[in-house]
């Protein structure tokens, strides 16, 4: 089978992919029926919505497939995603590419072959939507109309799922999402046996922002501690918002030291910013650093709550120094 080539957005694809927490996740209705009415609709034995991944193509919902994942190198989706218009293949069996891939040669029989591309809000292509049947057939243009409003139907999903765990302002993750992502990657820490560390955010002059120069610019405010985090932080680390004027940074394989460099440096950038020296206000945070110990730790919630604790010890040992100065 003709090896699939790589997107020239290879990097970004595939972290939106990871953002959207979908991989290995178990079966969902929402999924499950829209690939029920397309093998309804076009009267075909088989019908999916996948994923392509780093080495493979992961079957979210499927009806007619009778495996969850096969090697990328043997998917066609994963030629799809190379292109933006539906993928057609009218004989997958006489098609030189294809005619050793698993769906033409296993239980599936695949003949003809159409799939959607599936996008995320950033036009990042993760997956397809795609119909399988066991004869050649051609598909007329009310017919690819209808297969591209039913994967408009998924990525209308994808948006719901984001956006419940993303915050509405700054686009990061919120405390959802983080708890989400950073199960995951403490999981990894523990087996690989990596340092990890948390430094929990306060921005303490936000009231006052608010209060003097308006929520827009208090929102500015917000967006640019979002911008500096993605900045600062390595593809490995997880960012969020948690609430009003609170972020958490989770840095793996980084032990507190380095994490203490890399906030000081934080607050350097932050408290540098033109805007704030030009509006005439002082820009800063106060954070507390907790290092993650997986006896201690068993829920994301307890290591949020020792960082929140943290923070406050931190504010309070600098309002101690400048009484005592």
């Amino acid at each position: 089978m003709k090896k699939p080539g790589i997107p020239t957005d290879e990097a970004i694809r595939l972290k939106s992919l990871k953002s959207l927490r979908i991989l290995d996740t178990p079966p969902e209705e929402r999924f499950d029926r829209i690939v029920r009415m397309a093998r309804r609709m076009f009267d075909v034995p088989a019908a999916f919505i996948s994923f392509i991944d780093t080495d493979r193509q992961w079957f979210k919902a499927s009806v007619g497939i009778d495996f969850s994942e096969i090697s990328r190198n043997q998917s066609i989706c994963a030629h799809a995603i190379l292109g933006d218009e539906p993928f057609i293949i009218a004989d997958a069996a006489t098609d030189h590419r294809f005619t050793d891939g698993p769906l033409v040669q296993g239980d599936t029989g695949a003949r003809f072959y159409v799939s959607c591309p599936l996008k995320l809000a950033n036009g990042s292509k993760v997956g397809t939507l795609c119909i399988i049947d066991d004869h050649t057939r051609i598909l007329d243009d009310d017919d690819l109309m209808l297969l591209r409003d039913l994967a408009a139907i998924v990525e209308r999903e994808f948006i719901v799922m984001q956006s419940a765990i993303t915050d509405e302002l700054t686009g990061i993750y919120n405390r959802k999402g983080f708890i989400l992502a950073a199960q995951h990657s403490l999981n990894l820490c523990v087996r690989q046996d990596l340092p990890a560390t948390l430094a929990y955010l306060d921005l303490s002059e936000l009231k006052s922002i608010n209060e003097n120069f308006g929520h827009a610019e208090g929102d500015r405010v917000l967006n640019d501690i979002a911008n500096l985090l993605k900045a600062e932080c390595r593809p490995s680390d997880i960012f969020a918002r948690l609430g009003a004027d609170q972020f958490v940074s989770l840095f793996i394989n980084s032990p507190r030291d380095s994490t203490e460099g890399i906030m000081t440096r934080f607050h350097k950038l932050l408290r540098s910013s033109k805007r704030s020296n030009v509006m005439g206000y002082d820009c800063k945070f106060n954070y507390g650093i907790v290092e993650y110990d997986f006896r201690e730790h068993k829920l994301i919630e307890t290591l949020l709550d020792d960082g929140a604790t943290a923070m406050h010890a931190s504010l309070l040992a600098e309002k101690e120094d400048v009484t005592a100065a």
